[in-house]
């Protein structure tokens, strides 16, 4: 079932994704006099298609990975005469940069929008307050203290921990010096220190963390929910509702000391105490052994935790007037640009680790983990994943649209088209670049399973 899920949540995902963005060639083209003959979602055999009045055939292939757009194109086979005038390369080089450019455009168009609804439907947040700070870390350095609450990064406005990981994860590797405004007690300052070439664990990068900060959250006591049928807590008793107070006769503070103490046994038996209708009950729990992403082998039960609700003081109404919201999700859409294109700089440099590079299947269980964590999340990993679909698709590499746009920019200086032996070892060229990406980012994708 989480299998057919996680498929479903990759194609809803690159349905949308892939529908825009070649809706927005698909457009252009049509403006352009640029006859087409078809739109295709997907890649592979047509499971369905059906024609419009201009004879355009619109298919959804079976391989949810891609689309094109197919324009009459002499170079693919002779066009009637009658014809010629809405055949692609018969057009200006303005007219084929601007086709070539509206897919990207249509992307970043979308992520504006998408934005656009976040901010006038508004949403709440956790403000960033500062739980506990490592020691001799960036933070502390600089320091930080819990209970101050972050407020810029740079001069850049933050509301909440996922804004300040995207403006920390710019800065790795930089040795200037960061700045973050921060209030404490009602009183509101500036803190600094140098990066000194601060870097991010290759493996698993957790910028925030190994920034030196460990967010705020309000104590949750160790009262146990949603046990997992089948699991190593059921197996030995445990029902939802259970307080646990103490593991082999240590008292257990809360839900996170008790996580700790679990993750640190696999396959060992543990004596757990705890409350039950105002009684306590001695109940021995083994915990199954289980793999990270990273390798590490850690104890699981098969519980979760009862819910906590966070303090009205914690939590912050972001909303914005239907005006105001615009300048808002163009900024937001213009951060999530800038930080793929640091991304990109960090990893060509060696500042970020290429292991982060994911494809198809890290997509699919962030996508059916958006999709499942509610409205708001999946709107924002839509827009930054379109954001970086327009992005990747305008780097100048021969077969993506940056690389066509680059063919007709030169052709409209030289007032004519590179040679087609130039052309075809740029394709060539691109091709191999793109399969490569593609293979290390399956590989990456296997060795997180």
């Amino acid at each position: 079932m989480q299998l057919v899920q996680t498929v479903l949540a990759l194609a809803l995902t690159l349905g949308i994704l892939v529908t825009l963005h070649e809706y927005g060639h698909f457009w252009v083209a049509r403006r352009c006099g640029v006859k087409v003959l078809r739109f295709s979602v997907g890649f592979g055999k047509p499971m369905f298609s059906w024609y419009d009045r201009h004879g355009t055939e619109f298919a959804i292939a079976a391989i949810p990975l891609g689309g094109y757009v197919k324009m009459l194109d002499e170079r693919e086979g002779p066009v009637p005469e009658e014809l010629r005038d809405q055949e692609f390369t018969s057009k200006p080089p303005s007219r084929r940069i601007a086709i070539a450019a509206a897919g990207p455009v249509a992307n970043f168009l979308f992520a504006i929008a998408a934005y656009w609804l976040l901010s006038v439907v508004g949403f709440t947040t956790v403000a960033p307050i500062v739980g506990d700070v490592k020691p001799d870390s960036v933070a502390e350095r600089m320091g930080l203290v819990e209970g101050m609450e972050i407020h810029e990064v740079d001069g850049r406005r933050v509301t909440s921990w996922r804004d300040i990981n995207m403006r920390l994860l710019e800065r790795a590797g930089e040795h200037g010096d960061v700045v973050l405004t921060v209030s404490d007690s009602g009183s509101r300052g500036e803190l600094s220190t140098s990066l000194d070439g601060w870097r991010l664990n290759d493996d698993n990068p957790n910028p925030l963390g190994e920034f030196g900060i460990q967010p705020w959250r309000p104590a949750i006591p160790a009262v146990l929910d949603e046990i997992s049928q089948g699991g190593a807590a059921e197996a030995a008793g445990l029902q939802s509702g259970d307080r646990v107070v103490a593991v082999d006769g240590e008292p257990v503070e809360d839900w996170f000391a008790l996580v700790d103490i679990i993750q640190s046994s696999p396959a060992s038996a543990l004596v757990v105490t705890v409350e039950r209708e105002g009684k306590r009950l001695d109940l021995r729990v083994t915990p199954e052994l289980k793999t990270t992403d990273s390798g590490e082998e850690i104890g699981f039960v098969g519980a979760g935790v009862a819910q906590v609700s966070w303090p009205d003081e914690v939590l912050r109404d972001v909303r914005f007037g239907p005006l105001a919201a615009v300048p808002n999700a163009i900024g937001e859409t213009w951060a999530d640009t800038r930080l793929t294109l640091v991304a990109i700089k960090k990893m060509v440099t060696g500042l970020l680790s290429p292991t982060n590079l994911s494809g198809p299947i890290t997509i699919a269980r962030v996508a059916e983990a958006s999709v499942s964590s509610g409205f708001e999340d999946f709107i924002r990993f839509l827009a930054y994943l379109s954001v970086s679909l327009g992005v990747l698709n305008l780097l100048p590499i021969p077969i993506l649209d940056g690389g066509h746009i680059v063919y007709y920019t030169i052709e409209a200086i030289r007032r004519k088209p590179l040679s087609e032996q130039v052309q075809a070892l740029g394709l060539r060229i691109g091709m191999v670049l793109i399969l490569t990406l593609m293979v290390f980012a399956l590989y990456n994708d296997l060795m997180r399973l």
